[in-house]
């Protein structure tokens, strides 16, 4: 029997919180929802209390990647078969969930890509995400339409073989690459482009790092593809 879990990591989002977690529950009725409070300064922890199934508290803001290793850790010790993640402040739509869990079907890992033409994304942020996922696409030796996306999904077996580094943002960038690496299948799926709550990706700091883990890993594709048999 399939049990889905659904780790949301959560950083003063006290405000959309309950909103995310009720429209997970009617789109994905018999869902675990995990919410990993990052530190938060607001009301984050009584909101996660109240409407997680599985609360987890940081005493001190340790990042999203650190939250989602947590969350994913819970999820585990509940015995999940597949993995949700969507973030806390509602620039995710529940209802999308049944779709990426559908495509587990057919893939070990999907991504909820988002549409930057003709979207709400701010434009550098358009360009950033394009550069973003092309970068990554060559490290992982496939086509990522959406490198950055928190909405994901995964069967529970693909994290005893990645084990992404990093506490921040470039977890979620090294977690594709390694997947990739070690032979899993993993699928885009298009979701709106939603943005209301200001983002916690910091555009200098936290970019910095992704692409030191892009750059990390670069090298090696280059010189796998470089090196392959012509066909």
């Amino acid at each position: 029997m399939q049990l889905v879990a659904c780790v949301i990591p959560a950083y003063d989002a006290a405000r959309t919180l309950g909103s995310v977690i009720r429209g997970l529950r009617a789109a994905v009725p018999h869902v675990l929802t995990v919410v990993v409070n990052d530190g938060s300064r607001d009301d984050t922890d009584a909101a996660a209390d109240r409407w997680a199934d599985c609360p987890v508290h940081f005493s001190r803001n340790r990042g999203k990647g650190a939250a989602l290793r947590a969350g994913f850790a819970a999820a585990l010790r509940a015995g999940a078969t597949q993995i949700l993640t969507i973030d806390a402040d509602g620039q995710h739509d529940p209802a999308c969930a049944p779709r990426l869990l559908a495509a587990l079907a057919r893939a070990d890992v999907v991504i909820g890509a988002r549409e930057r033409r003709g979207s709400a994304m701010p434009i550098h942020r358009r360009v950033s995400n394009a550069v973003s996922a092309a970068a990554v696409s060559a490290c992982a030796g496939l086509r990522l339409a959406d490198s950055q996306s928190g909405y994901r999904a995964l069967q529970a077996g693909v994290l005893a073989r990645v084990a992404p580094a990093g506490d921040r943002y470039e977890y979620e960038t090294d977690f594709l690459i390694q997947a990739a690496r070690e032979g899993f299948r993993i699928a885009c799926v298009p979701v709106p482009t939603i943005y209301g709550a200001p983002s916690h990706f910091r555009e200098l700091r936290d970019a910095a790092r992704v692409v030191r883990t892009i750059c990390r890993r670069l090298p090696f594709a280059m010189l796998a593809a470089a090196s392959a048999p012509a066909k």
